[in-house]
């Protein structure tokens, strides 16, 4: 696999970074994800934005090519050498505060930072279509969530338990509210109106999830933006996901209760078609992928 780090294009067993990487010592950096769909960088605006607030808001100081397009240059390329130009993908962006002498105040002024990019392969899950199952955790993160830093290990070790419990996500559960999820939102009907937490310092503004709240006003559905506490579940008619990787997925089981009907409600159903149509996946292509 071909990847592109610090200017360079080199087979990934290659690309190499220093021991001394502010992103391997303290985690000090940010990253962002792109869906790519045949080529085309899905939302493309919306996740630069996002990566550009990051590294202001940690005062990194953005690389030369690390504008929208330089980076589409970077990943028009990496698709077409890595074969990945005509199918789904994923694109992943990582900036580093760079190499500098473990100190825990920032190096230097001048200090370049490291930009790694790689384009991936990516299958959709099927649950997307089928539902899912979901763990609750206590979310002890700290409190700028709405950064997408690469400090992820409570995330990971979040998902790790669901894992091990036969899930497919964990949902962060704070003074008894619904946060989010290791890497997703999370979206609850309730009594007809479509609710999820309100983008502030404790969840990661999500792509898909202002666009899942487009796609839901759109249709006529009730939207507001206003925290779901766990105590709600059980008059919770629907409950999904959404993210970059994850589409609109149905949750249909949370720890041991079973959310609504048990099955993909109606509303989380239209939304991941209208999603889906917005990504230039139209009903034929969706047919011929899951057969």
């Amino acid at each position: 696999m071909l990847v592109y780090l610090n200017g360079q294009y080199s087979p990934v067993r290659e690309a190499t970074i220093s021991a001394l990487d502010r992103g391997f010592v303290f985690g000090d950096g940010v990253y962002e994800v792109w869906r790519v769909v045949r080529g085309q960088m899905f939302e493309a605006e919306r996740h630069q934005a996002r990566l550009e607030r990051g590294l202001s808001e940690l005062r990194i100081a953005r690389p030369r090519e690390a504008t929208l397009d330089g980076i589409t240059e970077i990943a028009e390329r990496l698709l077409s050498e890595n074969g990945l130009a005509g199918g789904e993908a994923t694109l992943y962006v990582e900036i580093t505060r760079g190499t500098a002498p473990r100190t825990h105040y920032f190096p230097a002024p001048g200090t370049t930072p490291t930009m790694l990019v790689m384009a991936s392969a990516f299958t959709p899950s099927e649950a997307r279509f089928t539902g899912t199952r979901v763990i609750t955790q206590p979310d002890v993160r700290w409190l700028r969530c709405d950064l997408k830093t690469i400090q992820l290990l409570p995330n990971v070790l979040a998902r790790q338990a669901a894992t091990e419990a036969g899930a497919s996500e964990a949902i962060f559960v704070r003074d008894g509210v619904i946060t989010e999820g290791t890497h997703t939102t999370v979206f609850a009907l309730i009594a007809g109106e479509l609710r999820t937490h309100p983008a502030n310092h404790l969840v990661l503004p999500g792509v898909t999830r202002d666009v899942a709240l487009g796609l839901a006003r759109d249709a006529g559905v009730r939207v507001r933006e206003a925290a779901i506490r766990i105590d709600e579940l059980p008059n919770a008619t629907e409950l999904f996901l959404s993210g970059t990787t994850t589409d609109v997925t149905p949750i249909l089981r949370v720890d041991d209760r079973v959310i609504g009907d048990g099955v993909p409600g109606p509303v989380a159903r239209a939304l991941l078609e209208r999603l889906l149509e917005r990504m230039g996946l139209t009903t034929s292509a969706l047919v011929s992928a899951r057969n």
